[in-house]
């Protein structure tokens, strides 16, 4: 699989260093309220979500919604589509929603409203990587691992086609991989 990267981006001891951090700085933060409401959006945030919920030196609660905008294309071909939402309690909980990366910003906007209508305390984002450049709407991240280029990535969770999930980086996928999926 590493022969599909253009380049490694974001090297797995990067990220470990920076997911540190990010629990230090979120414990910080939230540990004045007690206790914290972790949603995930997965699959892309697991490896990440599973990280960082290590690093986090609070009582947490966890559950997952499932997201579809990609599919097998490189950029997001639809409006994000809910598959499966929240079943715990989020009134008067304080939620950090965690996601793989924040680009359009589509997907976090709608998330983020459907969360808000279940009528937290607070409501915060954290995301591994932000491309800036392509946001369409007005909403930012809380927390950010990595600011990145806008180019095609995969690794650390983040995938294409399924694939790619797996590499203990991040790195820029080759054009030529890009192309509809047929897998050796």
């Amino acid at each position: 699989m590493h022969h599909d990267l253009h380049r490694v981006l974001v090297s797995a001891q990067q990220l470990q260093a920076r997911v540190k951090e990010l629990g230090r700085q979120i414990t910080l933060d939230y540990r004045e309220n007690g206790d914290l409401t972790i949603v995930v959006i997965i699959n892309g945030a697991i490896v990440f979500a599973s990280d960082l919920i290590r690093c986090i030196d609070l009582p947490l609660r966890l559950d997952c919604m499932r997201v579809s905008s990609y599919r097998d294309e490189t950029k997001p071909v639809s409006a994000p589509e809910i598959l499966d939402t929240v079943r715990l309690d989020l009134a008067g909980r304080h939620v950090l929603l965690i996601d793989d990366i924040m680009d359009t910003g589509r997907t976090t906007e709608n998330v983020s409203k459907i969360l808000a209508g279940a009528g937290p305390a607070s409501l915060r984002i954290c995301v591994l990587l932000e491309k800036k450049g392509r946001r369409e709407v007005g909403i930012n991240p809380d927390y950010v691992g990595f600011q990145i280029p806008d180019e095609f990535v995969v690794g650390y969770g983040l995938d294409f086609a399924e694939q790619y999930r797996n590499l203990p980086m991040i790195g820029v996928l080759r054009p030529e991989a890009q192309n509809p999926p047929v897998w050796r």
